[in-house]
Parts: structure tokens; sequence; C-alpha cells
């Protein structure tokens, strides 16, 4: 949660500085090929970084559960959305689980959200042979650690770019 918020406030202060320094500079930018993080530093289009910085790219699931939450789906249209902007784009969608359960039981799970995510996508337009998905269940935590705290940030579904 607080990870989303982190990331809503340096997209607020993209924008606003964008809007500022960009009305002075007499050239045109092309929005569609780059844009500028708060360090200054450019953001290729379609690419891993601009996903995560314009869109977002990780939806959260709840506890034994790979329904789409309405913040979810929220999420999966900005990055479907997204993809129709950059056709060339493919990506893997990976699901994760966290540390409860048996190995089996989560490689499982996290096939579910995986697909869950990927069947999201698919019927939002984007091509199916754009996209994969993996289950990495719970071997690769976001956060470690054994509270709800850790475990809401590891009960995810990653949108990767492939190419």
């Amino acid at each position: 949660m607080f990870k989303k918020l982190f990331m809503l406030i340096v997209a607020g202060f993209f924008l606003a500085s964008c809007a500022a320094t960009n009305t002075d500079q007499g050239g045109d930018v092309d929005a569609a090929s780059a844009s500028t993080t708060s360090s200054g530093g450019e953001i290729t289009a379609g690419t891993q970084e601009d996903l995560i910085v314009n869109v977002g790219d990780r939806v959260f699931f709840e506890f034994d559960s790979s329904e789409l939450t309405v913040d979810a789906q929220a999420t999966l249209d900005a990055q479907a959305a997204w993809l129709m902007q950059y056709p060339d784009t493919n990506i893997t969608v990976e699901g994760h689980a966290d540390e409860r359960g048996t190995r089996e039981y989560n490689l499982a799970l996290g096939d579910k959200r995986a697909f869950s995510v990927y069947s999201y996508l698919a019927q939002a337009g984007v091509d199916t042979n754009r996209m994969e998905y993996v289950s990495w269940g719970k071997e690769r935590p976001e956060v470690i650690g054994s509270d709800e705290t850790a475990y809401s940030q590891n009960r995810r579904g990653v949108t990767i770019v492939s190419n």
C-alpha cells in the first residue's frame, strides 16, 4: 500500500515538473518516445521502467485467492491501454504467493493468479501471442517477513516487459 502511495506521489511530482519545465524550452518533446523521471533521467517509452512509472506493473490478491480486486482491474485496464500503445512490446505475467503453504500449493496458486492477469488482459484486447505467464509460487518474495504486511506484498501478479 505504501509503495503504491509512493509511486502515485512520485508520478504527481513527475507530471508537475514536466508541466513546469517543458513550457519555456521552446522545443517540442516527443511524449511517445521519452519522459523524464524526477531525478532528471529519461525513460524510454514502451520499456519496463515506463510501465512501472506511468501505469504500474503489479496487482495484489487477497489471501488464498486468484480473483482480481477492483483495484487490480483498474491497474490492468491501464496496462492494457499502455500495451495497445506499444504493439511490439511483449510481456510475461508472473504469479506469486506468500510463504504460507507448501511449495506445490503456492506454485499452483501463483499459476492461477498469473492466468487471471493474462486472461483479463486478453479480454481487454491484448493479443495472446504477445503474452506468456509463469508461476514463481513463494520462491521470489518481494518482501521478506512473516507478517501480514509482507504477505500482502508477496501475493501479487507482476507484468514484465520481455523484449
